[in-house]
């Protein structure tokens, strides 16, 4: 599970495994496979560190 920003600033813990998609317009939004949708301030880039990062970590 990795670390996002929601709009707003509050911190939430996402489960990389079950995000859909993610796309830039211009903010960020991504889409879980449960339907829900965060707008989140992380880049694309960003996340896709975060993601590489937790699964080398081998949690």
């Amino acid at each position: 599970m990795i670390f996002l920003t929601k709009m707003g600033g509050k911190e939430v813990l996402i489960n990389e495994q079950l995000i859909e998609t993610a796309s830039e317009t211009p903010d960020t939004v991504i889409v879980m496979s449960n339907g829900h949708t965060y707008l989140v301030t992380e880049t694309l880039s960003e996340i896709m560190e975060k993601i590489n990062e937790f699964r080398k970590s081998g949690c």
